[in-house]
């Protein structure tokens, strides 16, 4: 199998749950090719949010909203929730930072947990239910997930791992700033496509927008996370993906309130 191939598959069987027929060797040149597959995997996934959002359109907006939440968590299997209820209980905590850690690994979930996947969930359905009722949906929910994952490329290329035996040291071996513009390719040519079907200038400005709150969003969680813990593990990687999604759906909203409002 072409290593680009492999490395699609492999970024597909370890972000999300789609079932693939096929074993994929973890060796340098797939993970490599993995990691410049994060935006794919997410182009795939807001397809596929999109493609149900159509589906679903006749659905009363509340439940079409909840419905839509619910696959994009089934999609992923929760993985990326799990990192943001471990770092949730780190950081609030307060301990010293090796409590931190041991927090972080403790497969027990606390109240900051709890409360952080409650507050995310309850933010992306309701934004999702706002969301539903406007113009330009379907691109949005293609384009948010891509950036997220964009994001985690960018801080697995930009930010030193924490611990060396964790999961994203094991991601970063290898890649560099090249990869992360590969990884933008597949990205870019779709917020092309949409700014060409937009002549009024509405999504055009909105797309430039999101693309520069990715960006800050990047900027910021990761020097949160230098801060707090010296560099970034797994967790937060996932932690990333969901709060970048949450972030982008709130900074579309409030765009689109202001643009049409």
């Amino acid at each position: 199998m072409l290593p680009a191939l492999a490395g699609l598959g492999l970024a597909i069987q370890f972000l999300t749950r789609i079932p693939l027929p096929v074993m994929i060797d973890w060796n340098g040149a797939n993970r490599r090719w993995a990691a410049r597959c994060y935006p794919l995997v997410g182009l795939l996934i807001g397809v596929l949010l999109a493609v149900a959002a159509a589906l679903t359109s006749a659905l009363p907006t509340p439940i079409q909203a909840l419905a839509l939440l619910t696959l994009w968590v089934a999609l992923s299997g929760g993985l990326h929730l799990d990192g943001v209820m471990d770092l949730a209980d780190a950081l609030g905590s307060n301990a010293p930072l090796e409590r931190r850690w041991q927090i972080m690994k403790d497969p027990q979930v606390g109240s900051f947990g709890v409360l952080a996947l409650v507050f995310l969930l309850a933010w992306k359905a309701v934004l999702l239910w706002w969301w539903l009722t406007t113009d330009g949906a379907l691109l949005w929910l293609v384009v948010v997930p891509a950036l997220a994952r964009a994001s985690a490329v960018t801080l697995l290329i930009g930010v030193p791992a924490a611990r060396p035996e964790g999961l994203a040291h094991s991601w970063q071996q290898g890649l560099g700033w090249h990869d992360l513009v590969l990884a933008l390719v597949p990205l870019l040519v779709v917020i092309s496509a949409g700014l060409l079907l937009t002549p009024d200038g509405t999504n055009v400005a909105g797309l430039v927008g999101v693309l520069l709150a990715s960006g800050g969003f990047t900027w910021v969680f990761a020097r949160g996370m230098i801060r707090a813990f010296h560099g970034i593990n797994g967790d937060m990687l996932g932690s990333a993906i969901e709060g970048g999604e949450l972030w982008l759906l709130m900074c579309v909203s409030s765009w689109w309130w202001f643009a049409t409002g």
